[in-house]
C-alpha cells in the first residue's frame, strides 16, 4: 500500500507528466532490483541489526526531547521563577545527554558491524558466482567491467548499508517525531508551517525522478573508465610497440570526461534542490516568527513554546534534506546493485546435472561421438566429429588457423558442451559427471602460460597445494626446470610478477608444465603450448613433453609441427572436420593436406 500511495502522490501535487514518468520509473526500478534479495544478507545478523535499530530509536527520542525540555525550562522555570523545575530540567538534560552518548556509540558500532559483514558476504557470493561462470562469459565481458562489479559497485553499496541505514531510520523518525511535537506544542503554528510543504514535496519528487537517471549514467561511466584502465594496463606492451600512447590517452580522457559530465549533472541537480529546501526552511522560520510573535503579543502563546517550535523546525527541515541527500546515495547504490545482480543472475552455461556423479578413476580413453558445436548455435564450427583416443596414447591436432582444433580440445576439457553428440572418457559422458571430479583427472596447459604473483614454488603447487616442497622440486627435476630455478637469486622462493613478467616465455611454459605434472592428470591437453617460444626453449619443452606424456593420455594442439612428429596419431582438422588421421610417416607418404602443411612449415619455419 505504501508503494501505491507514493505512486499517486504526484497527482495531488500537480506534478507534470515527465515527473510522473520519472517517479514510476524509480518505483519500477525498485521492484526490478528485488531489494528483498539484499535484505536477506542481513538475516544472519538480525539480532545485532535490531539492537542497532533500537539504539537509533533511543538517539532520536533523546534528541527530540531537547526543545520540549527547553520550553518547560523557560515557561515553568525561568518565567515563573521556579528553580526546582529548572533543576529538574537540568538533571533531565544531563541524563538524556548520557543516554544519547551511549546509544550513539552502540548505533555506530552495531550498524557498522552488520554493514561490513553484509558487504563481505555479498562480495564473497559475487566472486564465488563469477568462478562458476563459463569461459564464454569472460570472453564476452571486459576484465575491467568484471573488476568494477567487485570493487566500485560493492563499495558504492557499502555506504548505503552503513551510513545510509542510520540516516534513513534516524531522519525518518526525527521527521515524524518533529511533526508530532509541532502539533502537541501548538496546532495553529503547525498548520501554518505545513502550508509550504506542497512546494517542498513537488521539488523533492522532481529531484528524485531526475537524479535516478543521472546516477545510473554515473555508474555506467565509471564502469567504462575502469574497463578502459584495465584493458590499457594489460595491453601496455602493445600500446608502446605501436606508439599508441596518445590515442590511448585520448580514449581514456574521453571516458573520464564522460564520467565527469555525468557526475556534474548530479552536482547541478543537488546544487539547485538543497538550497531550495534551505530557503523553504527559512520561510518556515519567518512564518513561525511572524505568526507566533503575534500570538505571544496577544498572550495566546507562551514564549517558551515559540522557542521550542523554532527548535523543532530544524528537526523538521533538516531530516528532509538529509533524506533527499540519502536519495543520492540510494541512487548510486541502486545503480550499482543492478549491475551486481546482472552478474549474479547470469546462469553458468555449464552446470552439473542434478544427478551428476563423481568421475571414478579412469584409464584415459577419450571418445568424441558425432560432435557438432558452435559458439553461435546458428553457425557451427565443428561438424559431426567422431574418433577414439586409446588410453595412454599421444595424439596431435594440426590444421590452419580457425580450422577448429582448439574448439575440439575445449570440448574435450568440457569448457563447453556440444550442441549434438557426446564426449566420453572411459565410456562416461562428461555431462553425467561432476566438473570438479573431471578437473581432478584432467589438466590443460594453454598457449599463454599464466603465472600468478607469488613465488615460483607457489605457482608450481597451484595445481596441488597439498604437495610438499620436496615433491614439487622432484617434479621440477623431471621436467628439467630445476637447474634454471635454482640459478635465480632466491631459487624456488623467487617472486614472480603477475602473469610471469620477468621470465621468458619458455621459462613460464616450463613452469606451467611442472605445475601440470604435479597434478598427475590421467588426461593432459596442451593447447598450442609451444607456439610462442624460441627454438632452444622449444627443444627443452619437447624433452619435458616426453616426461609429461609418459603413462597418460596426451592431446596436443600444435602450430609447430616438430612437436607432433612422434605422436601415436595425428588428426588433421579443416573446416571443423577431421579430414586426415594417421602417423607422421603415413600422412607424409599419403601426400595430402598434412604433407602440404609440413612442407610449408619446413620451408618457412613459421607456425602453420
Amino acid at each position: 500500500m505504501a508503494t501505491v500511495s507514493r505512486h499517486r502522490g504526484p497527482h495531488g501535487t500537480g506534478a507534470s507528466v515527465e515527473e510522473l514518468r520519472g517517479w514510476r520509473a524509480f518505483l519500477h526500478l525498485a521492484r526490478e532490483l528485488q531489494l528483498a534479495r539484499l535484505a536477506r544478507f542481513a538475516g544472519p545478523y538480525r539480532r545485532r541489526a535490531l539492537a542497532g535499530v533500537a539504539a537509533m530509536l533511543v538517539v532520536t527520542l533523546t534528541g527530540l526531547a531537547v526543545p520540549y525540555l527547553l520550553a518547560v525550562a523557560i515557561d515553568r522555570g525561568i518565567t515563573q521563577g521556579d528553580l526546582h523545575v529548572l533543576d529538574l530540567v537540568i538533571v533531565a538534560f544531563v541524563a538524556l545527554a548520557g543516554l544519547n552518548l551511549g546509544a550513539s556509540y552502540l548505533q555506530t558500532y552495531l550498524v557498522s558491524w552488520v554493514g561490513s559483514h553484509i558487504i563481505l558476504d555479498l562480495r564473497r557470493e559475487l566472486f564465488a558466482h563469477i568462478q562458476k561462470l563459463s569461459l564464454d562469459f569472460f570472453s564476452r565481458q571486459k576484465t575491467g567491467w568484471i573488476v568494477s562489479r567487485l570493487t566500485n559497485d560493492i563499495d558504492a553499496l557499502d555506504q548505503l548499508v552503513t551510513d545510509g541505514v542510520v540516516s534513513l531510520v534516524t531522519n525518518s523518525l526525527t521527521f515524524a517525531g518533529a511533526i508530532v511535537f509541532l502539533f502537541i506544542l501548538d496546532w495553529r503554528l503547525a498548520l501554518a508551517t505545513l502550508a509550504i510543504m506542497p512546494l517542498v514535496i513537488v521539488a523533492t519528487l522532481v529531484f528524485r525522478s531526475r537524479s535516478a537517471v543521472a546516477y545510473a549514467h554515473v555508474r555506467d561511466r565509471i564502469a567504462g573508465v575502469s574497463a578502459h584502465l584495465q584493458e590499457s594496463i594489460s595491453g601496455m606492451r602493445v600500446v608502446k610497440a605501436f606508439r599508441r600512447e596518445r590515442a590511448d590517452y585520448a580514449a581514456l580522457d574521453a571516458a573520464n570526461a564522460a564520467y565527469r559530465e555525468a557526475n556534474m549533472r548530479t552536482v547541478i541537480q543537488s546544487g539547485v534542490y538543497f538550497p531550495f529546501v534551505e530557503f523553504m526552511s527559512a520561510v518556515g522560520v519567518v512564518i513561525v516568527l511572524w505568526y507566533g510573535g503575534t500570538l505571544v503579543s496577544d498572550r495566546a502563546l507562551q514564549i517558551g513554546v515559540l522557542v521550542a517550535f523554532i527548535g523543532y523546525l530544524a528537526s523538521f527541515f533538516d531530516p528532509l534534506q538529509q533524506l533527499s541527500q540519502l536519495y543520492n546515495t540510494f541512487q548510486a547504490s541502486m545503480a550499482a546493485v543492478r549491475k551486481i545482480y546482472t552478474v549474479l543472475d547470469t546462469e553458468p552455461d555449464l552446470q552439473d546435472a542434478p544427478d551428476a556423479v563423481p568421475l571414478p578413476d579412469v584409464r584415459g580413453e577419450v571418445e568424441l561421438r558425432g560432435i557438432t558445436f558452435g559458439y553461435d548455435r546458428s553457425a557451427p564450427v565443428v561438424h559431426d566429429v567422431s574418433f577414439t583416443i586409446g588410453a595412454g596414447r599421444t595424439v596431435a591436432f594440426v590444421g590452419a588457423t580457425g580450422a577448429g582444433k582448439s574448439t575440439i580440445v575445449k570440448l574435450l576439457a568440457r569448457f563447453y558442451d556440444p550442441d549434438a553428440g557426446a564426449v566420453l572418457i572411459d565410456g562416461h559422458d562428461l555431462r553425467t559427471v561432476t566438473q570438479r571430479s573431471l578437473r581432478e583427472q584432467l589438466a590443460v596447459v594453454p598457449q599463454e602460460a599464466f603465472l600468478f604473483s607469488g613465488s615460483i614454488l607457489d605457482n608450481i603447487r597451484f595445481s596441488r597445494p597439498s604437495a610438499d616442497p620436496e615433491e614439487a622440486r622432484r617434479v621440477a627435476r623431471i621436467v628439467g626446470v630445476h637447474d634454471f630455478v635454482e640459478s635465480l637469486p632466491d631459487g624456488y622462493d623467487t617472486e614472480v610478477q603477475e602473469g610471469g613478467g620477468g621470465l621468458s616465455t619458455g621459462q613460464r611454459q616450463l613452469i606451467s608444465f611442472t605445475r601440470a605434472l604435479l597434478a598427475d592428470p590421467r588426461v593432459l591437453i596442451l593447447d598450442e603450448a609451444t607456439s610462442s617460444v624460441d627454438a632452444e626453449s622449444e627443444r627443452r619443452i619437447e624433452r619435458a613433453m616426453e616426461v609429461l606424456f609418459s603413462g597418460r593420455t596426451a592431446i596436443i594442439v600444435a602450430h609447430r609441427l616438430s612437436t607432433v612428429r612422434y605422436a601415436d596419431e595425428i588428426f588433421v582438422v579443416a573446416g571443423g572436420r577431421v579430414v586426415e588421421r594417421g602417423r607422421h610417416d603415413e600422412l607424409m607418404a599419403g601426400g595430402g593436406r598434412y604433407a602440404a602443411l609440413y612442407r610449408e612449415w619446413e620451408e618457412t619455419g613459421r607456425p602453420v
